[in-house]
């Protein structure tokens, strides 16, 4: 079941190239106020890959604040899983049902592009049981990346 999105926001799918310069600007400090902020975690949130995936957007209707956003890589043909990353929630909108809402539509979206691929996230352990939501299962042992603990899940296709 996918949910629905309040009217008071907007989703745009771009790929990195078809980004403002704004849009980047307030994608960066988004994902920075979040992850390196407040779970206090040092970590280069620029790592290069931006380039390569497709951004969807969530976007106040009346403006243009960003207020969520995902990356997807998408499968590439060559066996190599699609997959979702930098989930990201501005503070003040989590209660909205964005998180869901952008991880169906990313699902949804690596489905359109690969057909029956496989869908993967590197997720923070805490929300394991939210990704479990959308199907996903633990893949592996817990692990810790940027000084926070993680589990891999994988979305068979």
């Amino acid at each position: 079941m996918t949910p629905e999105l309040d009217n008071r926001f907007r989703l745009e799918w771009l790929s990195f190239d078809q980004l403002t310069s704004l849009q980047v600007h307030d994608l960066l400090k988004l994902r920075q106020d979040i992850f390196v902020v407040e779970q206090e975690s040092a970590y280069a949130d620029i790592d290069g890959k931006d380039l390569e995936t497709l951004h969807l957007l969530a976007f106040e209707r009346d403006g243009n604040q960003l207020v969520a956003a995902i990356r997807l890589f998408p499968a590439d043909g060559t066996g190599r899983s699609a997959r979702i990353g930098r989930v990201v929630v501005h503070r003040d909108f989590r209660r909205f049902g964005l998180g869901k809402i952008l991880m169906s539509e990313g699902i949804n979206k690596a489905r359109q592009l690969c057909g029956s691929c496989d869908i993967e996230v590197s997720a923070q352990s805490y929300l394991e049981e939210f990704y479990s939501e959308f199907g996903f299962l633990t893949v592996s042992e817990e692990y810790i990346e940027d000084g926070i603990p993680h589990i891999d899940m994988r979305l068979g296709g």
